[in-house]
């Protein structure tokens, strides 16, 4: 490995690369990753660097050398309230890999993502004692929180799990929100963008939208107005979005009217 004056990460199941580059912005050097899917895997060397390594991790070996932090998303289907919930979701496991992995490498700190329903859902409180038991047994000092992305800057409600450990006997400290009272909004999101059909903004989507053969209508959309099935998630322009899943697209497609996001109507329409 070659020397680095900045702290290191590892990186396990990294996606596009959302963690990591929280971790660059804050002055680390990410110096390995690795996910299995080829695309996530194709985008994170585009964005980021060349030391993505595509594969199973199972099937990965592993740095010999131990970094600062090891950071990593193990897959979510299994606990999320959208998915089944299954205990015996073979996915889930990743969890525990990631812990086996900490163990191999004895990282200073670890940071592992997850959904909301692995933090204080009823179903899993054995897998969370287990996880915590685990991280104690190698040493760690661990702390279970739960985050919300539109308190940090981002234009998107998205509660998160984050568990922590750091060696040394001190509690990780919890981070401090950034934008609590004046959380970022769609508009403010969108305030870069060409006008729909200018170069920039000129491109369109398959995508269906199906209108709802009884629609149940409240005082607008953005209160949850059935006006699509699914619900169509229409954005309110002044506040941050909803969460947008990765299944994205047809009846779960976000929804904004060109006109209201310019400003010159004062009509909540959806297009």
């Amino acid at each position: 490995m070659t020397p680095v004056s900045q702290p290191t990460v590892v990186s396990l199941y990294s996606g596009a690369g959302g963690l990591d580059l929280g971790f660059i912005a804050a002055g680390f050097q990410v110096v390995f990753a690795n996910d299995v899917d080829p695309w996530a895997a194709a985008s994170y060397r585009e964005n980021i660097g060349d030391h993505m390594v595509c594969g199973d991790v199972l099937r990965t070996p592993l740095p010999d050398w131990s970094p600062d932090v090891l950071v990593g998303g193990p897959p979510c289907q299994g606990f999320s309230v959208i998915g089944k919930m299954r205990s015996d979701d073979p996915r889930s496991a990743h969890v525990f890999h990631f812990m086996d992995a900490v163990r191999t490498l004895e990282p200073r700190a670890f940071v592992m993502e997850n959904v909301r329903a692995l933090y204080d859902n009823p179903r899993w409180a054995p897998l969370r004692a287990e996880l915590r038991r685990r991280a104690e047994e190698a040493g760690y000092t661990v702390e279970l929180m739960l985050l919300n992305a539109a308190d940090f800057g981002v234009p998107q409600t998205r509660e998160r799990m984050f568990f922590v450990g750091t060696k040394g006997g001190e509690a990780p400290a919890r981070p401090k929100p950034t934008t609590l009272d004046v959380p970022t909004t769609v508009r403010q999101a969108l305030s870069g963008l060409p006008a729909f059909g200018q170069p920039g903004n000129d491109t369109s989507t398959g995508a269906r939208v199906v209108p709802s053969k009884e629609p149940v209508m409240r005082p607008t959309a953005h209160t949850g107005s059935l006006l699509f099935n699914g619900s169509g998630r229409p954005l309110h322009l002044d506040r941050p979005a909803k969460t947008l899943p990765a299944s994205m697209g047809g009846n779960a497609t976000p929804i904004i009217d060109p006109v209201h996001r310019r400003g010159s109507s004062s009509t909540t329409a959806i297009s």
